[in-house]
């Protein structure tokens, strides 16, 4: 299995009181690797979502069904496993499943075929703000208006003769 947290951080400001960066993912999967668990880090106070974008085959895809199924816990702390694909070669080798968002700790399994087949998404972290940030944002926006704008000025229009 390979899998890729790789470090393209984007900053999508502030919503609230939290900041949520982001990091792009990727997990392999196979008959010798068949599940993939992610999870945040317990010792910080950030949270940690998976958003999955994308499911396809990998290079060497044999002609059979390939299920991809995802356990997480619901909004009532159980523990649920979805199939979220079935991909063959010949008719369905990728799958978009656009803004797919899951909050750690969840797997991904190969839960049938052999694959490859490779996930990818986002890795989310979302922060609270410290107060500190919060100020230094807020003492921009004052410089801001300090600042006078001038208005603009219609474009006088020619009058026919």
């Amino acid at each position: 299995m390979s899998c890729h947290d790789e470090d393209c951080t984007t900053d999508h400001g502030l919503a609230g009181q939290s900041k949520l960066e982001s990091f792009l993912f990727s997990c392999e999967l196979s008959s010798k690797v068949p599940f993939y668990t992610f999870q945040g880090d317990e010792e910080d106070d950030m949270e940690h979502f998976l958003e999955l974008r994308t499911i396809c085959l990998g290079e060497g895809a044999k002609e059979e069904s390939n299920v991809v199924e995802v356990t997480a816990m619901n909004h009532q702390g159980k523990t649920v496993s979805v199939p979220i694909a079935n991909l063959h070669i010949n008719c369905l080798p990728m799958v978009s499943l656009g803004e797919f968002e899951l909050k750690a700790p969840l797997t991904i399994r190969l839960k049938a075929g052999t694959g490859p087949v490779t996930v990818s998404g986002l890795h989310l972290i979302a922060s609270e703000v410290e107060e500190s940030d919060v100020s230094d944002e807020d003492d921009d926006d004052e410089e801001d208006e300090d600042e006078e704008i001038t208005p603009i000025k219609p474009a006088k229009k020619k009058q026919k003769q």
